[in-house]
């Protein structure tokens, strides 16, 4: 019997078939299937070929979480919550991981705040992890964010990496097409990408998309985020916010460069502490970067504790 086909390939055929004999003046049925590869996460072409050895490895460090099935208007969402040990008013983390990973990925970050007294919520995008669906985009992943941070919450500060930081942002800035923004009071942002322009023009090279189809792919995108993709920035969304923000990066990033980060901190007054030799992924768990963001947060804490003595007197 014959092998049946993956959906990547046949996804791939299909594509191919369309450059190819489709007069597709317009751009459009190329357009169309581009943008529905791009939000099916696990056709992702940035999923590494040991993806699944390190879900079952970073699991592992989810065994003390309470887990929680958060239900929103993008599907039921899987979640989980560190509590710390002894702390009855701790502030509170919201993990934020990158597309194509998962709630576990962010582990590293989670146990060190743990152990610093914060209260730790982790959650898996939609199409992601444990959570329903197979298809998202960053838009409704933003109103997940919003979703869980309003179920878990009271959230106070965020560790977001790569587009999940994108994500955290659309959450709290709010504006069209967030409903409203969630109060977060600071963003750790992890090898996050500034202009999404770069995020789509290399997923359209890698399809080999002509500029009709490129533009009707992207087309969609905006009507998404109800934003031109070249306003579409990291940089603006996070001055949206109006709050503080460190930004981590590999100088080694192959996926998003260290110069994304530059680019943000030369427009905001944000931190900007630079790595070697982590990469995109193993950042995530490189003590030196774990130790940055946990330090990061304790000194944004103690500023949210002087706030409420302050508003208590």
């Amino acid at each position: 019997m014959a092998a049946i086909p993956k959906r990547a390939e046949v996804v791939e055929v299909v594509l191919q078939r369309a450059r190819r004999y489709i007069d597709d003046a317009s751009g459009s049925l190329s357009g169309a299937l581009a943008y529905r590869r791009f939000c099916t996460p696990a056709l992702s072409g940035y999923r590494t070929a040991d993806h699944d050895l390190l879900i079952e490895r970073s699991r592992f460090h989810l065994r003390d979480a309470h887990p929680v099935s958060v239900t929103t208007q993008e599907g039921n969402l899987q979640a989980y919550v560190f509590e710390p040990d002894g702390s009855e008013q701790a502030a509170s983390v919201l993990m934020v991981h990158g597309w194509t990973g998962e709630a576990s990925f962010m582990s590293a970050f989670a146990e060190q705040l743990r152990r610093r007294g914060f209260r730790v919520v982790l959650f898996d995008f939609p199409a992601h992890g444990r959570s329903a669906g197979r298809h998202t985009n960053l838009i409704a992943c933003a109103h997940a964010t919003r979703e869980v941070a309003e179920k878990l919450g009271p959230i106070h500060f965020v560790v977001a990496h790569s587009l999940g930081g994108l994500a955290a942002l659309l959450a709290g800035g709010g504006g069209p097409p967030m409903p409203r923004a969630y109060p977060f009071r600071a963003f750790v942002l992890v090898s996050m990408p500034n202009k999404f322009a770069d995020v789509t023009r290399a997923f359209g090279e890698r399809l080999r998309l002509r500029p009709a189809a490129q533009r009707s792919y992207e087309h969609r995108l905006e009507q998404l985020a109800h934003r031109s993709i070249t306003r579409f920035t990291g940089a603006n969304l996070l001055a949206a916010t109006g709050r503080p923000a460190l930004l981590l990066h590999a100088r080694d990033d192959a996926e998003i460069p260290f110069a994304n980060a530059e680019q943000i901190a030369q427009r905001l007054p944000a931190e900007l502490i630079g790595f070697d030799g982590v990469g995109h992924r193993k950042i995530l768990y490189a003590p030196p970067v774990v130790r940055c963001a946990s330090t990061y947060l304790q000194r944004q804490r103690q500023l949210l504790c002087e706030d409420n003595g302050r508003t208590r007197k």
